[in-house]
């Protein structure tokens, strides 16, 4: 076979340090469409982001030619310096050093993109560490509740 084909959906989660609210509804849209713009640089897409303040969800066409944890890494550095030229009060940002990358069934798209398009309502009621815990639960994937945030 000549041609080296794939479709990957993945949906990738992970917080502010701390869960310190800095993804200000401002900043929101911009970083969606910085973060979108390193995952093509990579040869992937993003297909749907959703975020509120504290931390951040993206469903993405994962590139074939990079690992996870690679593109997960360029994700966070890039869309930190981005966020750290963004106003004087964002100099001391950064996301937690850990993440959750799931696999998605193409047939479960849809679902999972009008999931992150209700972010701000679901927060309302949720926190962060809650629905973590869920999807973890969800995906069927041991954690030690100790070494899951900083």
């Amino acid at each position: 076979m000549p041609q080296s084909l794939a479709q990957m959906l993945v949906h990738l989660v992970f917080s502010t340090k701390n869960r310190q609210p800095f993804i200000e509804d401002d900043l929101r849209d911009d970083l969606h469409g910085y973060i979108g713009g390193i995952i093509n640089a990579h040869k992937g897409g993003l297909l749907k982001a959703g975020s509120v303040a504290d931390h951040i969800h993206l469903l993405i066409a994962h590139p074939r030619t990079i690992a996870p944890a690679d593109l997960v890494q360029a994700i966070k550095t890039g869309s930190s310096r981005w966020i750290k030229t963004k106003g004087s009060h964002y100099p001391e940002f950064s996301w937690q050093s850990g993440y959750g990358i799931f696999s998605i069934s193409p047939s479960h798209r849809k679902a999972v993109e009008a999931y992150l398009a209700n972010q701000t309502e679901h927060h309302r009621t949720v926190t962060f560490q809650e629905e973590y815990r869920r999807l973890l639960t969800r995906y069927e994937i041991p954690f030690d509740e100790n070494y899951v945030w900083d």
